[in-house]
């Protein structure tokens, strides 16, 4: 009983300091003009990059110091991107995309692969 009053207090205790982001969910964006809402005008950053997505269909950015470009369209309920890196080809990729406050998620594969998260500036 000692273990299972233990157990349970250490739980609550975490939870009383955890900030209250940890608790909040990604809502995903499944509309192209709700997407260009969010992002119209602000950076996408994360350590060492920062990117530019436009209306227009273009990125641009840098990424460890060197120039980043590429080309998006919105696929159904997906942002697929080409991006060009340090002469490198990311080639064609769509992605689910979720946000939670000034946090934007892409996810690849559709939502079933890798993510990265950019803070809205």
């Amino acid at each position: 009983m000692r273990g299972l009053f233990v157990g349970i207090f250490t739980c609550v205790g975490m939870a009383i300091f955890l900030p209250v982001s940890a608790w909040a969910e990604f809502v995903v964006l499944s509309k192209r003009d709700h997407f260009l809402s969010v992002i119209e005008g602000k950076d996408l950053k994360r350590p060492l990059i920062r990117l530019q997505v436009k209306p227009d269909g273009t990125i641009t950015g840098k990424a460890a110091a060197m120039k980043v470009t590429g080309t998006w369209v919105w696929e159904d309920r997906y942002f697929c991107r080409v991006l060009y890196w340090g002469g490198k080809t990311f080639e064609h990729n769509c992605q689910e995309v979720a946000l939670n406050g000034d946090k934007i998620r892409f996810t690849t594969e559709k939502g079933a692969g890798e993510f990265a998260d950019f803070t809205l500036k």
